[in-house]
């Protein structure tokens, strides 16, 4: 028999509080445990489209910038904002990109992957996007672009292309970490928001600044390198009619000289200015506040979202403990960094392993409706915790849950559901070391209601209220029993009589 993944009751979602959402560290974690994690087909394949993205905006900065007359500066800074339009469809329409992807450095440091797998993830993604971006060059010399505006388009990605050859290998390789330093945090301001609108407007400045500063992109020069060697050989010069312009002008525009001079060096930049600069930089300074500063004195709480497995996948999944935690979904790790509580000390030093019930009542998923209804009954509970013969969590059920089966009964006939079949299998559990300070304000504080500023920080509310009015109103909507995992494995439960029984006794 499958468990089926439901859906958990309203009372049971919780969306992380604005206060103590995943830093911008841990999401570029995630994000990169998901670039090295995916599939190769599927990762080759969004890499071919990223790399198609970028190319069709190196078309946009060409055509832009042909012919234009004006001010250098102000030339270059509208071809770098025409080019941001390829970071943006990376971004929102879905692409995997070489220089974005080096990020996944963060994943590699916190131990979520492995050496190997990180490289294998750059090196699939790269030939990725340069199979994308070959794709676009046919397709552009197949529509003969190269011959808009008398051939000056043509000229113009000539000279682009032979301007990328004459740098030293030193100098291409600094100009590839001004780059994807300014690429890499483009991408990781978009991790601050979820709108696609922001995240477009976030990426134009830093793209256009790269660009119209003449860094260095390795996939950009992927395509527009290649584009001007081939552009160099088909080209019939009498079609361009520009004096003062001969093929031999061009002669440096070799495939080898492209290989050892541009995209070696750069490739290398890239890496150093995304993976090294960037991702391992902020990686540094966000581990560091665990163990320095006043910031080591906040007690840190992680609620976690536990997948449960279906009896299918349990068959499939090793015996041991920590592999079922190895895929669990945090979606309250981050360090809460809200400042020193007003509670009293005694209270802010407990954590849950001191208050938690260390033999909790479980339920088996094989049990009947009627018999689990029973046993809840007799034992005076609202809820209890679903687990196997190995005391792995399975999921939680409630007397609501139940009496819903049997309600429905009455309207459908001849269907007998177990307790596998009607738990909840996205359950909210602690961990023994979390503080109990911050589970009492995730059990009783709904910070959207309390705070109510969106992730930009326009306020949402229609109205004013003061502090005092907004906190009556506040209330969470949690649960208020939470199973305790260690290892994938239930420990204990804690619920909000405990909790309550020794804040009363500490007060008094």
């Amino acid at each position: 028999m499958t468990i089926p993944n439901l859906v958990p009751l309203a009372a049971r979602r919780v969306e992380p509080a604005p206060s103590i959402e995943p830093s911008l560290c841990q999401r570029a974690a995630t994000y990169g445990q998901e670039k090295v994690t995916k599939q190769a087909m599927q990762s080759i394949g969004q890499a071919m489209f990223a790399g198609a993205f970028i190319a069709l905006a190196f078309v946009f900065y060409l055509t832009v910038t042909t012919g234009a007359s004006g001010d250098w500066g102000m030339v270059r800074l509208v071809g770098g904002l025409a080019f941001s339009l390829g970071l943006m469809l990376v971004v929102i329409c879905g692409g995997e990109l070489f220089t974005s992807s080096v990020l996944s450095s963060v994943a590699w440091a916190q131990k979520r992957v492995s050496t190997r797998e990180l490289l294998a993830c750059w090196g699939r993604v790269y030939l990725g996007n340069f199979c994308g971006a070959m794709f676009m060059l046919a397709l552009i010399l197949s529509a003969k672009m190269y011959l808009l505006d008398g051939g000056l388009w043509g000229l113009n990605a000539l000279k682009v292309a032979q301007h990328k050859l004459h740098h030293s290998w030193g100098q291409a390789f600094a100009l590839g970490i001004l780059c994807n330093m300014l690429v890499c945090l483009g991408v990781w301001m978009t991790f601050a928001s979820k709108e696609a609108l922001t995240k477009a407007i976030l990426l134009m400045l830093p793209v256009a600044m790269f660009v119209s500063s003449g860094f260095e992109h390795s996939i950009a020069n992927l395509f527009m390198v290649p584009l001007g060697i081939v552009i160099k050989q088909l080209a019939i010069w009498d079609w361009y009619q520009i004096p003062g312009f001969t093929a031999e002008q061009f002669s440096d525009l070799t495939l080898l000289h492209f290989l050892t001079n541009n995209l070696i060096p750069v490739t290398a930049g890239n890496i150093v200015g995304g993976g090294l600069v960037v991702g391992l930089g902020y990686w540094w300074i966000d581990s560091s506040k665990a163990h320095d500063g006043p910031l080591a004195q906040v007690t840190s709480m992680a609620v976690h979202l536990e997948p449960v497995l279906s009896r299918s996948d349990q068959s499939n999944r090793q015996d041991n403990g920590s592999e079922l935690a190895a895929n669990s979904i945090s979606i309250l790790s981050s360090k809460v960094c809200r400042g020193e509580t007003q509670m009293p000390k005694s209270i802010q030093k407990l954590n849950v392993s001191a208050l938690m019930e260390q033999t909790p009542f479980t339920l088996a998923p094989e049990l009947s409706v009627y018999e689990g209804l029973k046993q809840l009954n007799e034992k005076q509970l609202r809820g209890a915790p679903v687990v196997d013969a190995k005391q792995r969590l399975l999921g939680f059920v409630s007397q609501q849950d139940l009496l819903r089966s049997l309600w429905s009964e009455e309207f459908v006939r001849g269907i007998s559901y177990k307790v596998a079949d009607l738990m909840q299998t996205r359950v909210l559990t602690v961990t023994p070391n979390d503080a109990v300070a911050d589970l009492i304000e995730v059990m009783v504080v709904d910070r959207d209601k309390l705070f109510p500023v969106s992730d930009m920080g326009v306020l949402t509310g229609h109205t004013y209220a003061s502090y005092e009015e907004r906190l009556r109103h506040a209330s969470a909507s949690k649960p208020s029993c939470f199973p305790v995992v260690s290892e994938g494995k239930l420990v204990g439960v804690i619920n909000r009589e405990s909790i309550v029984a020794k804040v009363c006794a500490i007060y008094e």
